[in-house]
């Protein structure tokens, strides 16, 4: 089934996020439990996509999210004006003064180290995002008279609150409508389902939305956890990065929900936190594509290096590069993002074109 993808300037947005924008606190190299100083970031699964998409590859791009308006969600703001993300579909949420009714996300990281894993401590509850309710967004707007090519939102904006995947359900409903392609990343976290239900309930809401979306991407304990494929067939002997093994449950995956044009997925390894393996594979009418793939690779920080694989992705196939390509365009994004500090990539176009070509690490002067 091959996607039909709206061209190049066809319409505002070449993608439209709907995901929680958090400040992120990183103590560098050290620990949030000894830190006497944060560095800040703004961050979050389904933004990281956007801008990443907006400053690593030049497309036009936009966030819906909400901020509680006082001066946390006003830094969150300035942060994201860097990012040069379009915040026109932002909604600004009066503050109570102490955060009693609303409040913005903020989430501590460690970047781990050697035997020492990494640790994120989220500080999300009662958030203006998590409060976002149907008919709180004009999509009719957003997708009809704005237009755009490609939506995306995902699981960590799903388990928010009880009221966040019908967000998600309405903007993907409107989004199809419109002739605009979903795409939907999986990005289970254990934390955010535990008093929602826990696993049942984020396999439940996650099946109903997996049931109107295009593109579907993940990783491997995703499918698991998010959907309930487990990867059963894998020899134990093998690394979970046994590509013919994970290509059986991306292909169950697709018979099960036969709306998906494609799916695809990150390999990770992690025989250290700062030393991993990486690579990642593409599902696209009924062959699978892997990305080269590096073993071994040294590791800053590792969040967003998902983040960062949608973003290449999604730039191969708006680009209209076939799937072979998009999945290298991803690998190389998502790897470079995690040779950099915070939740967003820092890496150009030119970066990730170099890294695809086998290019030194020599010194550039």
């Amino acid at each position: 089934m091959t996607m039909t993808i709206r061209p190049s300037g066809n319409g505002s947005y070449d993608l439209v996020a709907l995901g929680e924008v958090m400040l992120r606190l990183d103590p560098g190299e050290g620990r949030i439990h000894t830190a006497r100083r944060f560095n800040v970031w703004e961050g979050g699964a389904e933004y990281n996509v956007a801008r990443g998409l907006r400053r690593s590859f030049g497309l036009r791009t936009a966030i819906v999210t909400a901020l509680a308006d006082n001066p946390i969600g006003r830094l969150v703001e300035d942060l994201m004006f860097q990012g040069g993300v379009d915040q026109q579909h932002v909604r600004w949420v009066p503050y109570d003064g102490v955060g009693r009714t609303v409040r913005n996300g903020l989430n501590f990281v460690e970047r781990g180290f050697g035997i020492r894993a990494g640790l994120g401590s989220s500080d999300r509850g009662h958030t203006a995002a998590s409060q976002l309710r149907p008919h709180d967004v004009d999509w009719s707007r957003l997708f009809g008279d704005q237009g755009a090519r490609w939506f995306h939102t995902g699981g960590v904006f799903a388990g928010l609150s009880e009221t966040t995947p019908l967000v998600a359900d309405e903007a993907m409903a409107c989004a199809r409508e419109h002739g605009t392609i979903v795409s939907y990343d999986l990005n289970y976290r254990e934390s955010l389902w535990r008093d929602l239900g826990g696993q049942d309930a984020a396999r439940r809401v996650n099946r109903h939305l997996v049931e109107k979306v295009d593109v579907l991407l993940g990783n491997e304990e995703d499918f698991a956890a998010a959907l309930g494929f487990p990867i059963d067939d894998l020899d134990p002997s093998l690394s979970r990065l046994d590509p013919a093994s994970f290509a059986k449950t991306l292909e169950r995956v697709v018979a099960a929900y036969p709306n998906l044009r494609m799916v695809a997925a990150t390999l990770r390894t992690a025989p250290s936190a700062t030393r991993n393996d990486w690579s990642a594979l593409c599902w696209v009418d009924g062959e699978v594509h892997q990305a080269p793939g590096w073993h071994d690779i040294e590791v800053l920080d590792r969040v967003g290096g998902g983040d960062a694989f949608a973003s290449g992705l999604i730039y191969g196939f708006l680009s209209g590069y076939n799937a072979s390509v998009a999945v290298q365009y991803g690998a190389a994004s998502g790897a470079l993002a995690m040779t950099t500090p915070g939740d967003t990539t820092m890496a150009l176009l030119s970066d990730v074109e170099r890294v695809m070509a086998g290019g030194s690490v020599r010194m550039s002067r």
